[in-house]
């Protein structure tokens, strides 16, 4: 590494390539829905890869905003997170992209929108730290079926069941040992409620990392359990009678390095659970926005009939269909596990990450700025239920100028083009027919 006046040069592209032994890199960026879009560069290219960034049709690459006659996107990469992943492929990295057009940063990039929301942050006093529980099932097909990939996971409450995960060992501990290998710092992994459903948790950083590092493995669960033979999936409820998949976002703020979260005086704590007022005003604000936040965190059809179920073969939902507040206790919106961080339990592994984290700090930030009190714990705002379907989310986010305004941070539009997105996907859901109508009406009358 260099020096310089200023301190030491961040390496290059071309540097860690040679010093990490990289072939080819995928320089890679999301759209609004996720999908993760990437160029194969090889490591004899990567100088021009970072200083111009590589070219993409941006109406080819899905929902980011674009038309046919709009210039190219040029994905210019972050190479702070240059990502060595040789169990995927000996000699690949990846390395995440913040598209520009015309050299500037385009607003309808989710790693963009995001990295603005974390500077507006910054810019009222706060560091925002996430960690995030990504969930999964594993499944193949049988026929027309989807089953578990373990044909022995039958269980009534396969959740834990030791069982299950050392039947699953191989798969789970090659995550495990790719997230060590990385630095995320692996710490459980474990069967969860559903048949097939997994978990594999890792150590919360910064924001943005956070959001690169679900990317990240998303990517990794899904090529490598197709590697053998297996369908690695986040849709929110895959089963109608299993129970949903979440990811469940922990936040928590410093200031100059120092967390703001814990109560500095227990006498002054009326909610008792160990917070200071200025966490209680960011969990007021994600409550108070809850059904607007609810189009980004839960953003597909499908989402909610995760959040709607009524029951689940081992008894229990785990989706939280209320917007309220309370202690260690996984039945609200917001669980308060410690004095450390607070649970979000509302987003779905539909949710793109680089929003679903942005619009949380916005409405966590708002309840700061206003000042935002709480009510007894057990309890939140008189909003009723959380939205019933995609449709009625996406209403409740045209009216909320904060969860809009988080989406907009790098340019107007993009608020509006999201609930068009997601307007056209429930009408198209909306428009097809499927079994349970003929079912119910084929013979009907």
């Amino acid at each position: 590494m260099t020096e310089a006046v200023g301190g030491p040069v961040s390496p290059s592209l071309v540097e860690l390539c040679e010093r990490t032994g990289t072939t080819f890199v995928l320089a890679l960026f999301v759209d609004l829905n996720g999908k993760p879009c990437a160029k194969l560069v090889p490591a004899r290219a990567v100088d021009v890869l970072e200083r111009d960034g590589v070219g993409f049709a941006g109406y080819a690459v899905g929902a980011i905003g674009q038309e046919p006659k709009d210039p190219d996107l040029m994905a210019v990469p972050d190479v702070s997170s240059f990502t060595p992943v040789p169990f995927v492929r000996e000699g690949l990295a990846i390395v995440h992209c913040d598209p520009h057009v015309n050299g500037r940063p385009w607003p309808f990039a989710p790693r963009v929108i995001l990295k603005s929301l974390v500077q507006r942050v910054a810019d009222a006093g706060f560091e925002p730290h996430v960690g995030a529980e990504v969930e999964y099932f594993l499944l193949r097909k049988d026929g027309a079926d989807l089953v578990p990939a373990d044909a022995q996971d039958t269980a009534a409450q396969p959740c834990y069941d030791a069982r299950g995960v050392t039947r699953m060992y191989e798969h789970l501990a090659a995550i495990s040992d790719a997230m060590n290998a990385l630095g995320w710092g692996n710490y459980a992994n474990d069967h969860e409620d559903g048949n097939g459903q997994f978990e594999q948790n890792f150590d919360y950083a910064d924001a943005l990392t956070t959001a690169d590092r679900v990317i990240t493995l998303r990517y990794l669960l899904s090529v490598l359990a197709s590697e053998k033979g297996m369908i690695a999936t986040f849709m929110p409820k895959p089963f109608a009678d299993k129970t949903g998949t979440g990811l469940h976002l922990h936040l928590s703020l410093t200031s100059g390095g120092s967390t703001v979260f814990p109560a500095d005086d227990a006498a002054k704590d009326a909610q008792g659970l160990g917070l200071s007022p200025t966490a209680y005003s960011f969990v007021a604000g994600i409550l108070e926005h809850a059904c607007a936040l609810q189009a980004v965190i839960a953003p597909t059809v499908n989402s909610y009939k995760r959040t709607r179920a009524t029951s689940t073969a081992s008894g229990a939902s785990w989706a939280p269909n209320r917007p309220t507040y309370g202690g260690n206790d996984r039945t609200h919106y917001v669980r308060v596990p410690d004095e450390q961080r607070i649970e979000l339990r509302g987003a779905d592994g539909s949710a793109n990450p680089y929003l679903a984290v942005a619009a949380a700090l916005a409405a966590g930030l708002d309840g700061i700025k206003r000042n935002l009190s709480l009510g007894a714990v057990g309890t939140g705002p008189d909003l009723g239920t959380l939205p019933l379907t995609l449709l009625h989310a996406v209403d409740e986010f045209r009216a909320d100028p904060v969860i809009t305004g988080a989406l907009d941070t790098v340019g107007d539009g993009v608020s509006e083009y999201f609930a068009e997105l997601k307007t056209r996907e429930f009408f198209e859901w909306h428009s097809a027919v499927g079994p349970w109508e003929h079912e119910r009406y084929l013979t009907a009358f």
